[in-house]
């Protein structure tokens, strides 16, 4: 596993520390609809502050695009940080410059202070140099807990990270090691679940995957292209019939490097998508030229169920139907149930993440059971392609 320091390593009392943030939040009507985030990095907020440090709170919000967009202002996240770690949370109107300086300045040991939105500076992702050394004159030491925004060079993320001593926070900390058990340095057999729509948008997931894995079950729409590249007729089912050519190469690699793929074998069909529409399960050869597959069937889940009894690592990205419209959840929500069942009882080491994933996760009732469940989307999604994190190989190298 890659080497980067930890809080363990930071002697923080009295120090400025520069701890990059994903408060990114969802937001309507001015609430926040989702405290996720906040909650997972009070820990880290927490732990530096008892230990005497003057935590300094960087992060983005939204897309301003280098300019001062008023409803993308961080303000109100100061009051929802300070309610969730229990104690004050100062705010600064810019992120660098006289304004941050002078609040940096006021701050006594243990205080909490939060800079404006990082990207009302159009240098930030770019990372610019100038707004790095500039950020970087606000601490003594750096601290990344965002995971999430660890796939993006900006200079909160990498630039800062290469000019002052850097450590991942307790919240990055967790996911580093979490990817580490899933693919690092797996206990196997490995089983990873990959759904979603489009075989297109997942070719690097897959092919990394495949080389890595031990059964890949693929699922959702994306399952549909397979069976059709198989010489299926799926009817009126999503598609993409110009990725069939690519989809036999996937499962041509796949033999190749001994990893067995799981198609679906049978689907539950409607011939329209709608919730609670009649429906019917078939076998993948007999798809009603008249109806679309939203589903796996339940030979499909038993096969799925049984390689997870015999595994030791889940990866899940991607539900295995469109579990958004009753009653297409039905598949994801039973090996959603399987796969927590199996983590509590038999040891099952058991990773999600992906933003669709969550969401099925948390639909299906299990996001507490299984080991971790990360909520970073991108990031996680280009660390299971096999792609360098600029942010994480920032903290590597520091």
């Amino acid at each position: 596993m890659a080497k980067f320091r930890t809080l363990d390593e930071l002697d923080a009392r009295g120090k400025r520390v520069l701890l990059r943030a994903d408060l990114n939040v969802p937001v309507r009507d001015g609430q926040i609809t989702d405290r996720t985030r906040i909650e997972r990095l009070c820990p880290t907020i927490r732990e530096l502050s008892d230990k005497g440090a003057r935590v300094v709170l960087l992060s983005h919000f939204d897309r301003p695009k280098g300019k001062r967009v008023p409803e993308m202002s961080l303000r109100p996240l100061a009051e929802a940080i300070g309610s969730a770690i229990g104690r004050p949370v100062a705010f600064a109107e810019d992120c660098v410059g006289p304004e941050a300086e002078a609040a940096v300045a006021k701050l006594a040991d243990g205080d909490v202070l939060l800079l404006e939105n990082t990207r009302y500076h159009a240098g930030e992702e770019k990372n610019d140099p100038a707004l790095s050394a500039e950020l970087a004159k606000l601490g003594d030491a750096y601290v990344n807990d965002a995971f999430s925004a660890a796939h993006r060079a900006h200079s909160s993320t990498e630039g800062v990270a290469r000019l002052l001593p850097s450590y991942a926070g307790r919240l990055m900390e967790q996911e580093l090691k979490a990817l580490e058990a899933a693919l690092g340095n797996p206990a196997r057999p490995v089983v990873a679940i990959v759904g979603g729509a489009k075989v297109s948008t997942k070719l690097d997931l897959l092919g990394n995957l495949s080389r890595k894995v031990d059964v890949l079950v693929i699922g959702g729409a994306m399952a549909n292209t397979f069976l059709a590249a198989q010489g299926h007729d799926m009817g009126k089912s999503l598609q993409e019939a110009e990725m069939h050519d690519t989809a036999r190469r996937i499962l041509e690699e796949a033999r190749t490097a001994n990893c067995e793929v799981l198609l679906p074998r049978d689907l539950v069909v409607a011939a329209e998508f709608k919730p609670h529409p009649a429906t019917r399960t078939v076998t993948v050869d007999r798809v009603p030229s008249d109806m679309m597959a939203l589903d796996v069937g339940p030979e499909t889940v038993d096969v799925i169920e049984d390689r997870l009894r015999k595994a030791s690592t889940l990866v899940w990205n991607g539900p295995l139907g469109a579990f958004e419209t009753p009653p297409f959840d039905a598949a994801t929500v039973a090996v959603a149930e399987s796969v927590a069942g199996l983590t509590q009882s038999a040891g099952l080491k058991s990773i999600g993440g992906g933003g669709d994933t969550v969401a099925a996760l948390r639909h299906a009732g299990v996001a507490e059971r299984m080991t971790y469940v990360s909520a970073a989307g991108g990031a996680f999604l280009e660390w299971l392609e096999g792609k360098t994190l600029p942010g994480v190989a920032a903290l590597e190298t520091a």
